[in-house]
């Protein structure tokens, strides 16, 4: 086997390092909860009865006879949106697959699932992160029953994969397996839908053509095709091996994406502590996992979300991981896939063209990633395959040996790029991060003057009006988790493109989020601390010169530092009343919260009894 690169083992050894009281704390606490038996017999007589009631006649005997282990299902389910919808039939398919290996299984408690896409510039998106963890809390009361031996979690999109991780790893001694959903079959080339976006900026054509444009790239039920958050969520939870080999980008509705939830039930089944090849979700995630989570980010080009999102999930797990993790590993990791944002193919030309399973092997022999970490099936070795259906039965072979389309996936030696594409960016307007790796390399170095808006609509009016034809810096502030709950800001792309397309060297900066779908124009984002927190974004005055060096990682201010420090920080003034929709609930996370919050856990690790 390939020697491990030596980056990836510093990494991993810090991070051991690092958490190593809390990780054997947290150890601990999940090994003390190992059952002996199966989880309802614990439960007392009154509570395996209301636990059973439901179930058909002969769950309902193995139930009150503890005869089989049961397998609690959390889904995100809901029929307006086109990722989740499939999980309809899922419950169906999950007990006829669970009584065929004599097991139970049962709907344990679903959790909200709602859509970036729908809420895209809209006041609803000052809620998005905030439900990652409600997510995680919702979920945590679906096993808080307590009768369950094994899980499964169906989620596919931005938070609510976060939200499941985070909470499968609070009752990590339950063996865990995520059933995604796949993606939409290919519609509208996205080059083509930015296109229309940008033209519509411009004036240049109608809402119908918009909207003909956006219906034909977002068609059919499934997760959307572009390689955003996500779509990034699925690579993920494979390279950790949380999900069975290949199951990420199977379409829905398809006789082999049946078969895979079929066999993830039954794996589910097979894994739980009465049988020989006990899997705890809390002992298979560990500083391995997560250091193959990131290289698997970089080598993809991925979601810039996951800086917040891995640090949170790792968290849960009793490990600390930093952004000098992400940007250490990033500078060794070769960029091997052209994925929209980062390219014109989709998830389903990246499937079509090896995969996965091509990408782990290469990755694996390339000795970047922990091909020893545990997974549900095995070790991450055991992912160089991909799922196939022979003679109607699901079966696994190795994954193609050469990519079936250079222009989408490369091998590691003959990369896109020999790094990752996101640095981490310091300075004295603070510290965030920067994804190069759809910026040209003449495009990631802008010195230019700053031009301050404090909402993303004052940007867009700006633009309408004419006053943005020029080089600038945009400082998009009071965006972060304090003032707004950190909306994604992926709105303000076709504004800027169409700015870049015309010459004009432009770049943002902001204490918000850019989105797994940032695409080509250079942009600090989460700079800490936010500037509703008295950071240094709130003293920025339009014309102060902002350097963005995206390859060295540096985000400079030419102004007299003495100047700047005395300047009264200007005063954040909340931009609209309360929404009515549910905002005023989250009094206590504004309250609390900071940037560095959000890569922190709603179940922060903090000992037994936590």
């Amino acid at each position: 086997m390939t020697p491990l690169h030596p980056t990836v083992e510093e990494v991993t050894r810090r991070i051991e390092a690092r958490s190593k009281d809390s990780r054997a704390a947290y150890l601990e606490m999940i090994r003390s909860r190992r059952p002996k038996a199966y989880a309802r017999t614990r439960l007392h007589e009154g509570n395996i009865a209301h636990a059973s009631a439901g179930c058909a006649v002969i769950e309902k005997a193995q139930i009150l006879g503890a005869g089989w282990p049961v397998i609690g299902v959390i889904t995100a389910y809901n029929d307006m949106l086109s990722a989740h919808a499939p999980f309809e039939t899922y419950p169906q398919i999950i007990r006829d697959a669970a009584r065929e290996v004599n097991a139970v299984a049962q709907v344990a408690g679903g959790v909200p699932a709602m859509c970036d896409g729908v809420t895209q510039g809209q006041e609803g998106m000052e809620l998005s992160l905030f439900s990652r963890d409600i997510i995680a809390m919702a979920s945590a009361i679906g096993l808080s029953h307590d009768a369950f031996d094994a899980a499964l979690h169906l989620g596919v999109c931005d938070k609510i994969v976060p939200g499941l991780v985070i909470a499968a790893l609070r009752f990590g001694w339950l063996p865990s397996i995520f059933v995604p959903a796949g993606p939409m079959p290919s519609g509208l080339p996205n080059p083509e839908k930015v296109r229309i976006r940008q033209l519509f900026a411009e004036g240049k054509v109608g809402r119908d053509a918009l909207l003909k444009a956006e219906a034909e790239s977002y068609h059919s039920q499934g997760t959307c095709t572009f390689y955003g958050t996500a779509n990034s969520n699925q690579m993920i939870m494979e390279v950790m091996g949380l999900h069975l080999p290949g199951a990420a980008f199977t379409n829905p509705g398809t006789p082999l994406r049946a078969a895979l939830t079929r066999a993830a039930t039954q794996r589910a089944a097979a894994i739980t502590a009465q049988g020989g090849d006990y899997r705890p979700a809390g002992e298979l995630v560990d500083a391995r996992s997560l250091v193959n989570a990131i290289v698997g980010l970089m080598a993809t080009g991925g979601s810039t979300n996951h800086a917040l999102h891995i640090p949170a999930m790792a968290a849960a797990a009793g490990l600390d991981v930093t952004l000098e993790d992400f940007a250490d590993l990033s500078r060794v990791t070769p960029l091997m896939a052209r994925i929209y944002p980062n390219g014109g193919a989709d998830v389903n030309h990246f499937h079509a063209a090896g995969g996965m399973g091509f990408l782990v092997r290469e990755l694996i022999n390339a000795g970047l990633l922990h091909a020893d970490a545990s997974a549900v099936m095995g070790t991450l070795a055991d992912y160089s395959q991909e799922p196939y259906l022979k003679d109607g039965a699901l079966a696994w072979r190795p994954a193609p040996e050469v990519s079936g389309d250079s222009d989408v996936l490369r091998p590691a030696s003959n990369p896109f790029s020999a790094d990752g594409g996101m640095r981490l960016v310091d300075g004295p307007l603070g510290r965030g991060v920067c994804k190069v790796s759809a910026i040209k390399p003449d495009g990631r170095i802008i010195e230019a003057p700053a031009i301050v808006f404090d909402t993303q609509e004052a940007l867009r009016e700006a633009f309408d009006a004419g006053r943005l034809d020029r080089d600038f810096v945009a400082v998009v502030r009071f965006q972060g988790p304090a003032a707004n709950g950190m909306p994604e800001l992926h709105g303000l792309s076709p504004v800027l493109g169409v700015l870049q397309d015309r010459g004009h060297k432009v770049a943002l900066v902001t204490d918000g989020r850019m989105s797994g779908a940032s695409g080509k124009i250079p942009a600090a984002i989460h700079v800490a601390p936010e500037a509703a927190r008295g950071g240094p974004l709130a003293r920025v005055r339009d014309g102060d010169i902002i350097r963005l060096d995206g390859e060295a990682g540096r985000l400079e201010l030419k102004v007299d530092p003495a100047e700047f420090a005395a300047r009264a920080p200007a005063e954040f003034r909340p931009n609209r009343p309360a929404m009515g929709l549910g905002r005023e609930m989250f009094d206590l996370f504004r309250q609390a919260a900071s940037t560095a919050d959000c890569g922190a856990s709603p179940f922060r690790f903090l000992g037994p009894g936590a």
